[in-house]
This record gives structure tokens, sequence and C-alpha cells, in this order.
């Protein structure tokens, strides 16, 4: 009985260590599902323009001209919305707060950790540029994202039993709404829209596990998304011959600028199964 008894001290001594020694190795392995909320911030885009195509052949780049040929546009563009047909003051574009939810993998091996998550979510963002004539007249440009989804690899290193930090990219997608107001009441105007885009990720994070499933952290992402192809159709409408859109035989346009990039900080609460 008291060999018996040395035997399962023995076996429980051996094994508390090892079970321990998985603990932390496993600390960040296998599936997972979080949230998070944060706050998104644009790129400073002040020097935003737009880009006309005379006659609506595709080539962008030319200049809309009046009858007596000086530039039509030569009070010039602001990155913002219009709040006048001058070219004086514009609002600035809104930076907003950030919900998401992911689901995710991770692998653990020693104190190497490799993975992928992907996340949905929404953004609280308006980007607006906009375009002045010498009429006067305003013309501005919107996009708004309704959602976006993303899918990224991470990868990291425990420093301790309970903490992680890693490195994340990857790729990722925005469903937008496009809008646009004028104050020309004269020429017609239609909105061909694109309301997708796509783009990627980079960014980094820190995690800190609490307890056996819950995890904490902060981390913080770069989404630089590429240019949509939404652009405004002009035709004549009630303006008269000498209207530089009408001289022009109609006019497209569309921003010159080709990125929508962001920066993101947040919160992450993380459960792992």
């Amino acid at each position: 009985m008291k060999a018996l008894s040395l035997a399962a001290l023995s076996a429980v001594l051996v094994a508390v260590p090892a079970a321990a020694q998985a603990q932390s190795e496993d600390a960040f392995d296998g599936f997972y599902a979080g949230a998070s909320v944060g706050y998104d911030f644009q790129a400073g885009d002040s020097g935003e323009s737009i880009s006309f195509d005379r006659g609506s052949d595709g080539t962008f780049g030319e200049t809309v001209t009046t009858a007596a040929g000086a530039n039509a546009f030569s009070p010039g563009f602001c990155g913002g919305a219009a709040t006048s047909p001058q070219n004086s003051n514009c609002r600035s574009d809104s930076d907003g707060v950030t919900f998401a939810g992911r689901f995710g993998y991770d692998s653990q091996m020693g104190t190497f950790v490799l993975g992928a998550v992907a996340e949905v979510g929404t953004a609280d963002l308006r980007d607006s540029v906009a375009a002045f004539s010498t009429t006067p007249a305003f013309y501005t440009m919107t996009r708004e994202i309704d959602y976006t989804a993303a899918l990224r690899l991470r990868a990291g290193f425990t420093p301790a039993e309970k903490t992680l930090i890693y490195a994340t990219g990857g790729v990722a997608y925005a469903k937008l709404d496009q809008s646009f107001e004028t104050s020309n009441t004269a020429n017609a105007f239609t909105v061909l829209e694109d309301d997708e885009t796509w783009g990627y990720q980079l960014g980094a994070g820190i995690e800190q596990k609490l307890g056996t499933n819950f995890s904490l952290g902060v981390e913080y992402l770069y989404t630089g998304y590429g240019a949509d192809d939404t652009l405004i159709r002009v035709g004549q409408g009630t303006a008269g011959a000498t209207n530089p859109f009408v001289l022009a035989n109609g006019v497209d346009f569309r921003r010159a600028g080709d990125n929508f990039d962001i920066q993101t900080v947040k919160a992450v609460v993380t459960f792992r199964f």
C-alpha cells in the first residue's frame, strides 16, 4: 500500500509540471471568437481633387473650358464637402467609432504563434471631395462605408506565459455608399456608382490572457483601400449651347486620388474554445 501511495504521488508530481508546461505552450492555441470597438482615422487628403473626361471617352485628366477658352474649374478643389459655391470653406471629412466581430485560429509552437483571423465590422466614416466652377457652382462627391470585411494572417511570440505580441496583415474589403451634390441646376447629372473597394491591411497588437479562456487586447490596423470607379456623367439638361459641359460634348468626372486610407485603434475581447 505504501509503495502504491508513493507511486501515485510520484505520478502526480510528474503530471503537474507536464500539465503546467502544456498549458503554457497552448495558451494561444486553437479556435477563438471575439469582438472589438475602436476608432477610425482617415489619412489627410486636403490635396484631393476631381479629374475630368471631356466627351466621356475614358480619357481623364482633361480640362473643361469656357466658351472663351478659360479653365471652367479655376477656383479649384477641396478635400471635403462644399459648403457654398465659392471655394472658401469646406466641411472636413468625418472619422468615427468602429465595431467588429472576428473568428480565428492560432497554432502555438513553443513561444511562436501563427494563425489566421476573419473579421466583419462597421465604419462610421464620410469621405468627400469637391470641385468649384466659375459659374459659380460646387460639385461634391461623397462616399461612406456600409460595412467592412478582412481576412488576415497573424504571427507573434509570447514573451510571457499569457502575453502574445503579434503582427498581422491581409486583404480588406469595404461596401460603399456613394452620393453626389451640386448647386448647378442647369445640367443633368447621373451617378454611375461603384459600391465596392478592395485593399490591404497591416497592423500589430498585444493580447493578454485573463484566466483560461478570455483575453483582452489592443490592436492597430492600417487599411489601404484602392480607388473605386464611381463617376458622375454630366448631360446638357436645360443648359445652353455655351455651357462648358455642353461645349465638351458631355463630361464624366471622378476622384483624382487612387486611395482611401484608414488608421484604426481598437480594444479587442476574445474567447478561446
